[in-house]
């Protein structure tokens, strides 16, 4: 079931493409769904909405250096039986919500969740570079990332309905089902693949990790993932609660509006994924078809949802800016990874990932926690709040996107990072000699 003499097999690599959509799927079920359940759930547990920001930025709290040991994990053990082990654990850590009573039970809940979760997307990226060649990876990680909004679809579409017909504890049963489903078909259909993407002589070679951490390509990577995730962590705890506390929806209303924000953030995500790719294909240079395409994505982005903090806009307005702000910062999740593949050897691929996912979760960690201080500023207006942070974030996303425009230069990373395997090489050789 492996890819045979390194070769890419199309149908092959998309079926597990899909697996790993799937698994997607699963994650972001789990971590949208306290945002889903948040009123009822303020209201039986009594939480303000610092305590409830709180719950939701405690899924980051160790979910950077769990990402960092699982990447790095990644470098050296079959992803396919990483994927397994961390979907069972999130499978499992859904059961003592249904019980759970205090902050404090939920929050140590959810950090360990975070900690199962921490890994999922730099390994997933991983797993699946290995049976995709560089030109053909903008793609299977944009379908991949849809996987996530399709996640995010069926929690609008379901998670409500649950709620009202077994109470909101009754949703974490069912995200525990669907884990052990998803770990049955992964164990039996799951692969490990072995496509080679670095066509240079040193692409097996590792480069010091001081090297690629300086590199410009993949610190402003880093800062254009930092920001995509700042708006995303947000949206993910807040903005059902917006929906309904700041718009005035009623709750079946507000997860159907919801989901009419992921229908129209995925085909914008995919779009712009295949248009980069496709300028990659009529030879556009990487510099052009993705560091500066991304920048320019998230410096609009950051515009639109700044503006949203502008006073007499209406409820229409708010929600188109909203949508097409956050529906382009998805673009980063499918063409970030695919410029740190471009410049990073194959060994080091995963860690590097992983380095880029802890970073950014530092948002997921402070997002959600300054939207719920925001609000409680606002004299409790979930509307004024929510829209206030949403400058914040705008002013994040303008200043990453500067810095990305900056920075992100593959052609010129892959110079630098060949000239320092090289001056290694002749270091080794003259220690030898010596």
């Amino acid at each position: 079931m492996e890819t045979e003499g390194g070769r890419y097999r199309p149908a092959r690599a998309w079926s597990i493409a899909i697996m790993l959509a799937l698994m997607m799927l699963v994650n972001f079920l789990d971590k949208v769904v306290l945002g889903l359940v948040s009123v009822p759930m303020m209201q039986e547990l009594q939480l303000s909405p610092t305590q409830f920001g709180l719950i939701g930025g405690s899924l980051n709290w160790l979910f950077a250096i769990s990402a960092v040991i699982g990447g790095l994990a990644a470098n050296r053990i079959s992803t396919k039986w990483l994927l397994l082990l961390m979907a069972i654990a999130w499978s499992a850590l859904q059961l003592p919500m249904m019980v759970a009573n205090s902050i404090w039970i939920i929050i140590v809940c959810r950090v360990l969740l975070g900690i199962g979760e921490g890994p999922a997307s730099p390994v997933a990226v991983h797993a699946l570079y290995k049976w995709f060649p560089n030109e053909k990876r903008n793609l299977p990680v944009a379908v991949l990332h849809q996987g996530s909004a399709l996640g995010l679809l069926v929690a609008a579409l379901s998670i409500p309905m649950i709620t009202a017909h077994w109470g909101w504890r009754a949703n974490f049963l069912a995200l525990a089902v669907l884990g052990i489903l998803w770990c049955i078909v992964w164990a039996i259909f799951g692969a490990e693949g072995r496509l080679s993407s670095r066509a240079r002589s040193s692409g097996n070679e590792r480069v010091a990790y001081a090297v690629l951490l300086t590199d410009r390509t993949i610190l402003g990577n880093f800062l254009g993932h930092f920001s995509a995730n700042w708006i995303l962590a947000m949206t993910l705890t807040w903005l059902p609660t917006y929906l309904q506390l700041g718009l005035g929806y009623e709750a079946k209303t507000a997860g159907q509006m919801f989901g009419l924000f992921v229908l129209m953030t995925t085909p914008l995500s995919l779009g712009l994924a295949w248009i980069s790719q496709h300028l990659l294909s009529r030879g556009v240079s990487s510099r052009l078809g993705r560091g500066l395409f991304v920048s320019i994505t998230l410096v609009m982005a950051g515009a639109m949802l700044a503006a949203l903090a502008y006073p007499g806009l209406g409820a229409t307005e708010k929600i188109i800016l909203l949508t097409l702000g956050s529906g382009m910062t998805l673009v980063m999740y499918s063409i970030g990874p695919a410029m740190l593949g471009e410049v990073t050897p194959d060994s080091q691929r995963g860690g590097i990932l992983a380095l880029s996912n802890g970073f950014a979760s530092l948002a997921g960690l402070a997002a959600p926690i300054l939207t719920g201080m925001l609000i409680e500023q606002a004299g409790g207006s979930t509307a004024r709040g929510f829209e206030q942070a949403c400058l914040v974030c705008g002013v994040v996303l303008l200043g990453c996107g500067a810095l990305c425009a900056i920075c992100l230069d593959p052609e010129r990373s892959k110079r630098r990072l060949d000239a320092a395997h090289a001056d290694r090489l002749v270091q080794r050789s003259y220690a030898a000699s010596n």
